[in-house]
């Protein structure tokens, strides 16, 4: 296996560009799952408070033996902690489940369709970052809208922005945003929640490389510059989605892939979402 990249944060921070995600996965699975994915050369794992498993995952880190440093964390503030008190609290909480002091990157989930309040722990997570509490902030589910506000009354853009996507919904006029104001593009459910493998252009394309569909489309995630963070709790595809470093599509095998595109999303929409 090839060396995980890197992907520069604007902050002067980078992340590693594959990791560990674990919605809907218990606390007892969550401890084991990042146990093996450790074992198994994963440095970038992904929870949220609204998971429910940040102690599974803080025990899986623990038991892992692995030294904090070496490890990137990213945990998420929910919707109800939206406003500068609330979230400082939140992400002492999180904290506290997780067993760390600090946070290398701390998300709000969603911005929530109709409020303005995710602008107070907006500012409470520019804050944070001062204080040293965590290292990055950014967001998650957030449109052009929601960003551009940020930026006119903080003055601060988020170094990542973490989104549904994957080959069908590919988020290009989302991902030119992000590179014009240097925001990271982060993929949740990169493969479709299991719809992408089934698909007969990403299977005839693993059978021609000797790869997994799954590493098929996460490798078109890689190639993307996308950070992409598969779920999996079994510990022969935690060890496959992270074996992606080590072959390359070709052109043509980007634009069959592209081609998937249908603009369906599995997930809610953020301009609509209420929590």
């Amino acid at each position: 296996m090839q060396e995980m990249p890197l992907i520069p944060f604007s902050d002067k921070n980078a992340i590693p560009q594959l990791g560990l995600g674990v919605w809907q996965v218990s606390n007892d699975q969550a401890e084991h799952c990042v146990q093996e994915a450790i074992a198994q050369g994963y440095v970038n794992l992904d929870t949220a408070a609204a998971y429910g498993n940040e102690a599974g995952v803080g025990a899986g880190i623990r038991a892992s033996g692995k030294p904090r440093e070496s490890l990137f964390i990213t945990t998420k503030l929910w919707n109800d902690r939206h406003g500068y008190d609330l979230a400082f609290n939140a992400a002492h909480d999180s904290l506290a489940k997780l067993g760390t002091d600090y946070l290398d990157l701390y998300l709000i989930h969603w911005p929530l369709a109709g409020s303005t309040k995710f602008v107070d722990a907006w500012r409470a997570l520019i804050e944070m970052q001062k204080e040293g509490l965590v290292k990055s902030i950014g967001v998650s589910n957030f449109t052009k809208e929601n960003l551009e506000r940020l930026h006119a009354e903080t003055g601060v853009w988020p170094v990542i922005n973490q989104v549904e996507l994957h080959p069908q919904l590919p988020q290009h006029d989302l991902r030119a945003f992000h590179a014009k104001h240097g925001i990271v593009t982060q993929a949740w459910s990169p493969l479709a929640q299991g719809q992408i493998v089934r698909d007969p252009v990403i299977r005839a394309l693993a059978e021609k490389h000797g790869k997994t569909a799954a590493q098929v489309t996460l490798r078109w995630h890689v190639q993307n510059g996308i950070v992409v963070i598969p779920k999996s709790v079994t510990p022969a595809r935690i060890k496959e989605n992270i074996d992606i470093f080590d072959f390359e599509l070709d052109a043509d095998a980007m634009r069959q892939i592209d081609a998937l595109r249908t603009d369906v999303r599995l997930g809610p929409d953020p301009a609509a979402y209420t929590g």
